[in-house]
């Protein structure tokens, strides 16, 4: 992810904006003045992207000698079979094949285009390309883009996989961390009491995505504010942690953190449950109601933060509840006593997911999070709720 809006809805004016900052080709971005005529050759970046951390190609810009792209933005003629090309292209030459967005940009007169083609990092690595079945990485090197992987070579390919997932988990864990220890600092004990852990992560971190020192003017940018709550407020003072910052608050003894990283971990933390008075016995009842808006100002704050630094690949959803055994569940009218220990539901998600529907994903995520609390209510209620909330983020 290059640009600060969905793939889908780039325009032809959105591309020259972009060409004029003159960012050089790297790892994740290549410029293209043709489709190549060599189709192997051209298979080989697509894979080489998808290998790696993934990237970006802009077909109608020619680069300069220090990979620059290079003026006049003027595209290439319009070809109303370019997209089928690619797609014959990917399927012919690269196993397995590579599932990739591609934007036909067209100018005013619809007669020149730019073709902006999005490559996600690949969980299906390695991907070999060609008959001689090779594999490739980029580099970003001007001289050396893409290298080959020989075929002894291709457990390294798998073994990068690896400690790209041994990476995650220790990101997740110090980030989960963090939270325990203010909770020590404060002499606060939370014995008992309902935990929510929201988080998204790129499934293969490698290297971080932006400058540390970034990261608070980014959650500047990223909080996001409703009537019922704030996500990441920058009122807050920012705790500095490795590779990234901790927003961390106090509001009427409801503790909460939200942590952004470096590699693109987003990280929200809160205790969740509440005393309530129920027939005149104290009562810890976890609202569905609040979990709704806390997923809802989440992954809000997430979508901004991966689109402000530029990743596209595959992301890890977690939702967890801790300590729910016993508790009261309560939605509207429906109440219920929580059978479960705890809740730990996962998802595997890209940006692009976020950013075309949503909705529809909170209601399937939100609806079994209601079913494992005991709550059987039906989808239509979680989805009024959810449009409900999304109206009053939009006022």
């Amino acid at each position: 992810m290059l640009f600060n809006k969905p793939i889908h809805e780039l325009t032809f004016e959105d591309v020259v904006a972009f060409c004029k900052r003159g960012i050089p080709e790297n790892k994740q971005l290549d410029y293209k003045y043709m489709l190549p005529k060599n189709h192997e050759k051209f298979a080989k970046t697509i894979a080489s992207f998808a290998n790696a951390m993934g990237g970006t190609i802009i077909v109608g810009v020619q680069d300069d000698k220090n990979d620059k792209p290079a003026p006049p933005f003027l595209g290439i003629a319009y070809h109303e079979k370019v997209r089928n090309s690619i797609e014959d292209i990917i399927q012919t030459h690269i196993d397995p094949i590579v599932f990739v967005d591609v934007n036909i940009c067209l100018n005013k007169r619809k007669d020149r285009m730019f073709v902006v083609i999005d490559i996600p990092q690949s969980n299906l690595t390695p991907h070999l390309v060609g008959k001689l079945k090779r594999a490739y990485v980029r580099t970003g090197q001007s001289s050396r883009p893409e290298i080959i992987v020989h075929p002894d070579k291709l457990p390294w390919l798998l073994d990068h996989r690896q400690k790209s997932e041994r990476l995650r988990h220790i990101l997740y864990d110090k980030a989960e961390s963090h939270f325990e220890n203010y909770l020590k600092t404060c002499a606060v004990s939370t014995a008992g009491e309902s935990i929510s852990t929201l988080s998204c992560i790129p499934m293969y971190p490698q290297e971080p995505l932006t400058d540390y020192k970034q990261i608070p003017a980014l959650v500047t940018a990223c909080a996001t504010r409703a009537p019922y709550g704030v996500m990441a407020n920058p009122d807050y003072p920012l705790k500095p942690v490795q590779d990234g910052v901790a927003v961390i608050s106090n509001t009427r003894g409801i503790y909460k953190m939200t942590e952004f990283n470096a590699y693109g971990l987003v990280m929200n933390k809160q205790v969740i449950s509440q005393d309530e008075i129920v027939n005149g016995h104290v009562s810890q009842t976890l609202h569905v109601e609040k979990i709704c808006q806390n997923c809802i100002l989440f992954f809000r704050t997430a979508r901004k933060f991966l689109e402000k630094i530029s990743f596209g690949g595959p992301l890890q959803f977690k939702f967890k509840l801790s300590n729910a055994r016993g508790k009261r569940a309560l939605l509207h009218a429906k109440q219920a006593t929580v059978l479960e220990d705890y809740l730990h539901l996962e998802r595997n998600w890209f940006l692009t997911d976020l950013q075309g529907d949503l909705p529809t994903l909170l209601e399937n995520l939100l609806h079994e999070a209601a079913w494992s609390l005991g709550l059987q209510v039906p989808m239509e209620q979680i989805h009024v709720l959810i449009e409900q909330y999304n109206r009053e983020i939009n006022l």
